[in-house]
C-alpha cells in the first residue's frame, strides 16, 4: 500500500464514534516478559499492549492510538523515556487524550515496517523511537521520531485538537492509494532481466558509495550487509576492479575503526559519523551474525586471513557473550551501561589506563589504540586499530615481538577490567534473528570443520525445532520461558534458511524435512494471489501485499524464502514448491527496477534461480 500525504497526515474515513466513560488506564507493562516493555512498567503513562483490547478501547472512546515503538538497545528509546514518559505532565496528557500503547519492534516487526514504511514517506526519514498517531480504525495518521519534552508535548496537543475539532477535514486530506499487486507470474526466470537488474544493482551502489571512506552515504555509516553480500558475490562470479576497490575500502574500514569493539570482539549496530569512529553503541544479534558470513566470505574471495580472523572473533563473540542457556542466542546488548551512559561499558578515561597499565604498556597501546588526541567521548576513548604494530615498533625502535606483547597484556587487563562492568541485556530469544545465527554457524562449521561451531548450530537448531515449532507453526519470541510476540513471515524465511544450512552440514532426510515443513508453512501463510504479506492478520487496515519485499538492515524475507526453497526442492524433487518459488520470483519487477539498490537480495534470488549465480 502507497499512502500519499497531504497537509499534516495519512488516513481514513471515521465518523460517529461515541465517548463513553471508561474505568482510568493503568500502565500493562509491569513484569512484562520483554526487558523493554518491563523498562516501561513504571512509567506514569498508563501503557497499553498492542492488541485487540486496546484497538476496541480506542474506538469506544474514540481516541486516537498513540503507538511508540522502540527497542531495548535503543539510546535514544531511553533518552525519551527518561524526558518524555517519566514525566508527569507529558504522562497525564496522554493519559488523557489518547490510548497510549508500548511496542517492542522486536516483537510485532510487521507492525514495526508497516510504519517505518509509512513514516518514511510522509516524512521522508524513520527510526527509533518511532512514534506514530493511529486512528480507532487503523489507519497511521501521523508519525514523528525523538524529540525533546517542549516539543513533544506540543506535538501532542496539535495532534488531539485537530482530531478533536476536525475530524471531517483530516478525513478529507486522506488519500489512500492502493498498488495492487501482480500475484505471481510464470513459473520462470529471465535470465537476461535478472543479468540486466545485477547490474543496475552495482551501478546504484557504486552510484551511492562513498569512495574516501566506505560504505554508504555521507553521514551515518550502517554495514548494510544485504548490498555487501551481493557486491561480494557479484565480484566473485564476474571481476570488476571498482568493486573490489571499494569492497575492500569499507571492509577494511568497519574492521579497524569504530564499528568494532576491539576488546571484546562482535560489531556495534552502525556509527554516526561518515568515517566509521563513533558508534552507536547497541549490538544485536542479526547484524553479528550476517557480518560473521559476510567477512569469512570475503576472506576465501580476496585471500584475507584477517577477514577470517575477523569471522571467528564475531563468531566467538556470539557463543561468549550472546548465548542462552537454552542454546540459542539472545537479542541485543544496551547501548546504555548500567548507570545509563552510552558506551560507558566500552569506554575508558586517561585516569582508568593510566591505573590500570604500566607506562610502557600505555604508551604502545596509546598508539595502537588511538587514544593519543583529547577523549571523543564524555566518559573516554574507544580503543580502535590506529597504527599497524610495526610502525610502533619502528616509532619507539623496539622489537616488534616486544610491542605485541604489550598489546596483548593491555588487552586482557582491559578486558579484565571490563568484565566487572555491568551491560544490560535483551534476553529475548527471537526466531528470525536464530535463524540467521544457525546459517552463520552451520556454514562456518562446514567451511572449518570447528567443532565448536557445529555444537553451537546443534543447539540453536534444537531450540528452534523443540521450543518455537511445535510442527506446523512457529512461535517468534521465548522471553523468560514464555512465548510472545507476533510470528511473522521473516522468522519463517530466516529460520527455513538456518535450517537449509544445518541439512547440508548434516545431511540428514530429517534436517531436510524439517526445514521443508517450516518453507511450505511460510508459502501456505504469508503468500498467495496478492503476493507476500509480513503477516497473517494485522489491526492496522489489510495491507494489499506485495510481490517483493526489500532488504533493510536484514535480506529481504521474500528473497531468502524463495532461495531457500528452491534449495530445498532441488534436493527433494519437489516440483510444486519449484514452480510456486519461480512464479513468485517472476514478480516485482517494477519495484526492483524503481529502486534497485534496496532490493539486492530478491535480484540475487533470481540469478540463483536463472542458473547464474551458484
Amino acid at each position: 500500500m502507497r499512502i500519499r500525504i497531504i497537509g499534516l497526515t495519512a488516513v481514513l474515513v471515521f465518523l460517529g464514534l461515541g465517548t463513553a466513560q471508561a474505568a482510568p488506564l493503568a500502565n500493562q507493562l509491569r513484569q512484562h516478559p520483554s526487558p523493554y516493555l518491563a523498562l516501561h512498567g513504571d512509567d506514569p503513562v498508563a501503557w497499553q499492549e498492542w492488541n485487540a483490547a486496546s484497538v476496541e478501547r480506542a474506538r469506544r472512546e474514540g481516541k486516537l492510538l498513540y503507538l511508540s515503538i522502540g527497542y531495548f538497545s535503543c539510546h535514544w528509546c531511553h533518552v525519551m523515556q527518561r524526558e518524555s514518559y517519566q514525566n508527569a505532565q507529558i504522562a497525564r496528557y496522554l493519559n488523557e487524550h489518547v490510548i497510549p500503547v508500548k511496542v517492542d519492534r522486536e516483537l510485532e516487526p510487521a507492525l514495526d515496517a508497516r510504519l517505518i514504511e509509512f513514516a518514511e514517506k510522509t516524512r521522508g526519514m524513520s527510526g527509533w523511537p518511532l512514534n506514530v498517531f493511529v486512528t480507532p480504525d487503523g489507519h497511521p495518521l501521523y508519525a514523528t521520531l525523538y524529540h525533546p519534552p517542549g516539543e513533544f508535548h506540543k506535538i501532542l496537543v496539535r495532534i488531539e485538537q485537530l482530531w478533536r475539532n476536525d475530524r471531517a477535514r483530516l478525513t478529507a486530506l486522506a488519500r489512500i492509494e492502493a498498488v495492487a499487486p501482480q500475484g505471481p507470474g510464470k513459473p520462470e526466470v529471465n535470465a537476461a532481466q535478472a543479468r540486466a537488474l545485477a547490474d543496475r544493482v552495482v551501478a546504484e551502489a557504486l552510484k551511492a558509495a562513498d569512495s574516501v571512506q566506505g560504505g554508504f552515504g555521507e553521514q551515518s555509516k550502517f554495514p548494510q550487509s544485504p548490498q555487501l553480500a551481493f557486491l561480494l558475490a557479484h565480484h566473485e562470479r564476474t571481476p570488476d576492479p571498482r568493486l573490489k576497490e571499494f569492497l575492500l575500502l569499507t571492509l577494511d574500514a568497519m574492521a579497524v575503526n569504530g564499528l568494532q569493539d576491539h576488546l571484546g570482539g562482535g560489531f556495534f549496530r552502525y556509527t554516526v559519523d561518515p568515517s566509521w569512529k563513533t558508534p552507536h553503541f547497541e549490538k544485536m544479534l542479526y547484524d553479528n551474525a550476517q557480518l560473521a558470513r559476510l567477512y569469512r566470505d570475503a576472506a576465501r574471495v580476496f585471500g584475507r586471513d584477517d577477514y577470517r580472523h575477523i569471522a571467528t572473533r564475531t563468531l566467538d563473540f556470539m557463543l561468549r557473550e550472546l548465548r542462552a542457556p537454552s542454546g540459542a542466542m539472545i537479542a541485543a546488548f544496551s547501548a546504555l551501561d548500567d548507570r545509563g551512559v552510552e558506551g560507558g561499558y566500552y569506554l575508558w578515561s586517561a585516569a582508568d589506563m593510566e591505573r590500570l597499565l604500566t607506562h610502557g604498556e600505555r604508551e604502545v597501546y596509546r598508539l595502537h589504540a588511538g587514544t593519543i588526541d583529547a577523549a571523543p567521548f564524555e566518559s573516554g576513548y574507544l580503543p580502535l586499530r590506529a597504527m599497524p604494530v610495526a610502525e610502533i615498533a619502528a616509532r619507539r625502535k623496539q622489537e616488534r615481538a616486544d610491542v605485541e606483547k604489550q598489546i596483548v597484556s593491555a588487552q586482557d587487563k582491559l578486558r579484565a577490567t571490563r568484565a566487572q562492568r555491568v551491560l544490560p541485556r535483551d534476553t529475548k530469544e527471537l526466531a528470525a534473528w536464530n535463524g540467521l545465527a544457525l546459517a552463520a554457524f552451520a556454514e562456518a562449521a562446514q567451511a572449518t570443520k570447528e567443532p565448536r561451531y557445529r555444537a553451537a548450530a546443534q543447539a540453536i537448531r534444537d531450540f528452534l525445532a523443540k521450543e518455537l515449532w511445535d510442527g506446523k507453526a512457529l512461535v517468534r519470541s521465548r522471553a523468560h520461558g514464555k512465548a510472545s510476540g507476533k510470528v511473522a513471515l521473516e522468522d519463517y524465511a530466516y529460520v527455513t534458511l538456518g535450517l537449509t544450512e544445518w541439512a547440508v552440514l548434516t545431511g540428514e532426510a530429517r534436517d531436510v524435512a524439517l526445514a521443508q515443513a517450516v518453507a511450505s508453512a511460510a508459502w501456505k501463510r504469508f503468500y498467495g494471489p496478492k503476493g507476500f504479506h509480513l503477516e497473517e492478520s494485522s489491526l492496522l487496515v489489510s495491507e494489499t501485499g506485495q510481490d517483493v519485499l526489500s532488504d533493510g538492515a536484514m535480506p529481504s524475507p521474500s528473497a531468502v524464502l524463495a532461495e531457500a526453497s528452491l534449495r530445498l526442492a532441488w534436493k527433494t524433487g519437489d516440483k510444486a514448491l519449484r514452480r510456486q518459488v519461480l512464479a513468485a520470483l517472476n514478480s516485482g519487477s517494477a519495484a526492483i527496477s524503481a529502486n534497485p539498490f534496496w532490493y539486492a537480495t530478491p535480484v540475487a534470488a533470481r540469478l540463483r534461480a536463472a542458473g547464474i549465480a551458484p
